[in-house]
């Protein structure tokens, strides 16, 4: 088997334990523990098969966090540059894909009520926080940061494109088909499907980045969005 048959199995294989472990997590722990836990299992995967190399491999993999995650003396100007791109990119994928979204999402369930934003300040800080932090970052750092650059570097340049200025190659169409079939696995409904789409261009601002800062803020947001309106319409 070739060095990149053998990354492409890899990855699918890890990709399918990782996801047996999120199941078992989901059937066996109180529903209030489990999207930490599946967080924390993202997490280990990505720390098994990537944080735990040399510097360079995390760094190649978009995983340094502007160095924050790298040994040695914290570059804060490093994490202040990469944190202000990050941010910059997630908003500029807001703006894009907020407004069609929004309408898009009227009019598959025919919504006619009115809109009440449904947290309170504190409610929100904590739904925005744990979007953040236990769902965008560790799905992220796994399926962007391990699977999608794994992918990559599998992906000969016959399967690559220059899309929007980037370099992009099918390993954004494969991770995305694996973050689908993961979503649907641990809750099997075809909707859980539809992730596959905004997954493209988390992988897009991935290849554009370099990083997986801008794809955990915009994942953030977007769960945060879609939320805000489910529970706004009073849709659940």
């Amino acid at each position: 088997m070739s060095p990149r048959a053998k990354a492409i199995v890899e990855a699918v294989l890890v990709t399918a334990l990782t996801t047996v472990l999120v199941m078992g997590v989901a059937k066996v722990l109180p529903e209030k523990y489990v999207a930490t836990a599946v967080g924390f299992v993202f997490l280990a995967a990505t720390w098994a098969f990537v944080w735990r190399k040399d510097d360079a491999f995390v760094e190649e993999c978009g995983l340094a966090l502007g160095g924050l995650v790298l040994p040695g003396p914290l570059p804060l100007r490093r994490v202040a540059k990469s944190v202000a791109l990050s941010t910059l990119w997630a908003l500029v994928a807001a703006i894009v894909v907020f407004v069609p979204f929004f309408l898009g999402f009227r009019r598959y369930w025919h919504v006619e009520g009115v809109f009440h934003f449904p947290f309170t300040e504190k409610a929100f800080a904590n739904e925005a926080f744990g979007q953040l932090v236990i769902i965008a970052l560790p799905e992220e750092a796994f399926y962007r940061g391990y699977v999608q650059s794994r992918l990559d570097g599998a992906m000969g340049e016959r399967f690559r494109v220059r899309l929007f200025g980037t370099d992009v190659s099918l390993a954004i169409v494969l991770t995305s088909a694996l973050f689908a079939a993961g979503h649907l696995a641990t809750i099997h409904s075809p909707v859980r499907l539809a992730v596959f789409f905004p997954s493209l261009l988390f992988g897009l601002l991935r290849a554009r980045t370099k990083g997986i800062g801008a794809g955990v803020l915009f994942h953030a947001m977007c769960n945060v969005f879609s939320e805000t309106l489910g529970k706004g319409y009073g849709l659940y």
